[in-house]
């Protein structure tokens, strides 16, 4: 099978690629295109590729490509990991926010905003290409703001483009974990949109155990969601929120950290990634190691400003595990491929899953995935405390997209200032007007 990976020279990539290596199953991928529109990019991850196979018997063949319509041509499947704007364009996002005293992350609120405007006309076009160029494919797409891109590209591919996040995977595996049951053996009952969800439940041998551990303290705060969110709260809740909920449920503290640190989350990862490129270019017989060495500082920094709400230093080593998106994706396309059924946590279209929400509308819930494709199984409905959250940013989400698709400057305002994370139509009015004169790619909205 042929995977064609946009945005090939991204640093993530050899994560795919090893999950590719441990695959020695009958009908594996064996053709591995990698696109990207830096060509240093490509060569960089194209050493780091290079070192990880070696000792590997009959690894996939890769190739590397800056066109489009080669990468995706004959396709089985589309990986789509592209960052517009790069991170230098997320640096605005979170800055340009934190300037107006409002959240600054890249896919939750005033930065989440911004990166969709910009993202969403480069997701379309794409999906407009593969559904002329390679209609048989299916998209796995881990394009940021997942949610917002992937109801975008379903426009142009239907139920054929099916979003992924690591963050249900990590902390569903986080809370059987300190509940004692191994992950690969649970049911997890999780609903929401992408970055906001809720774990209601885990169950295993038809018993559900996620009770039990609401019920003891010690064991709430004994992994990263807890502590950060707290025992008091969770039980409160009754659900355990995905962790980007902590920017919903502790505003202010999350903006006061984010203006305090020194440095945004953006600001890091771009120092650390162009050391890592400018590091192989000079070195690139020791890319494999120059980039272990850049992924481990990378998980290790990662969350560090929820953590420091919270007044947690540093992640356990098990915080620390891969085992997130690329095995998702490596799953989600073994099931497709050879009708072996399964159930992940994906970003779909909702058909009528979530009785508050049409049927367009992509939400993150588990499906049921095989030859098929994925569906959404049937679940209990949303509490009414996550109801009002799911409609306010879906909202938001749909002006995005409306936004894009007509260049429309008064729709993109209203994303901003309906998101829940907005505290007033004029701080939006600046949010825009900020992002416009910083982003060329936004160019194209207009009144």
């Amino acid at each position: 099978m042929r995977l064609a990976i946009l945005g090939g020279g991204g640093f993530r990539v050899p994560l795919v690629h090893q999950a590719l290596l441990a695959d020695r199953a009958p009908g594996r991928i064996t053709e591995l295109v990698l696109h990207d529109l830096d060509p240093g990019r490509l060569a960089a991850i194209g050493h780091v590729l290079a070192q990880q196979e070696q000792g590997i018997p009959d690894p996939p063949r890769i190739t590397t490509t800056t066109d489009l319509d080669e990468a995706i041509k004959g396709a089985d499947f589309v990986f789509s990991a592209i960052r517009v704007g790069g991170l230098e364009g997320r640096v605005i996002d979170e800055r340009v926010a934190l300037d107006e005293g409002v959240l600054g992350q890249e896919t939750t609120g005033a930065g989440g905003v911004a990166y969709g405007l910009r993202t969403v006309p480069v997701a379309l076009r794409i999906a407009q290409r593969i559904a002329a160029v390679a209609p048989d494919a299916w998209v796995i797409n881990f394009t940021n703001p997942a949610g917002i891109v992937t109801e975008a590209m379903s426009r142009h591919l239907g139920d054929r483009v099916i979003g992924i996040c690591d963050s249900p995977v990590g902390l569903g595996r986080r809370v059987a974990h300190a509940l004692g049951l191994d992950p690969a053996e649970a049911w997890f009952d999780y609903a929401g949109l992408n970055h906001l969800g809720w774990l209601r439940g885990v169950h295993v041998g038809g018993r559900d155990h996620l009770p039990r551990l609401l019920a003891d303290p010690e064991g709430l705060v004994s992994f990263e969601e807890g502590r950060m969110f707290g025992a008091e709260w969770l039980q409160t809740l009754g659900a355990i929120p995905n962790e980007y909920l902590q920017y919903y449920y502790f505003t202010r503290d999350a903006v006061a950290v984010a203006r305090d640190a020194g440095k945004t989350r953006g600001a890091v990862l771009a120092d650390q990634q162009d050391r890592f490129y400018d590091s192989v270019r000079r070195d690139p017989g020791s890319a494999l190691d120059i980039w272990e060495s850049a992924r481990l500082e990378r998980e290790e920094t990662y969350g560090a400003d929820n953590r420091a709400m919270v007044g947690v230093d540093g992640r356990d080593a098990s915080d620390l595990e891969s085992g997130g998106y690329e095995k998702v994706a490596l799953a989600l396309m073994r099931a497709i491929a050879h009708d072996e059924r399964t159930t992940l946590i994906l970003n779909v279209r909702n058909r009528s899953t979530l009785n508050i929400l049409d049927a367009d509308a992509v939400v993150e819930v588990p499906c049921v995935v095989d030859s098929a494709g994925a569906r959404p199984v049937v679940i209990d409905q949303l509490p009414e405390h996550a109801r009002g959250l799911v409609c306010g940013v879906k909202a938001v989400d749909r002006a995005v997209i409306e936004a894009a698709v007509g260049g429309s400057r008064a729709t993109a305002l209203k994303a901003l200032a309906l998101h829940p994370l907005v505290d007033s139509v004029n701080v939006a009015r600046r949010l825009l007007d900020g992002y416009q004169r910083r982003m060329p790619q936004l160019a194209y909205l207009r009144a």
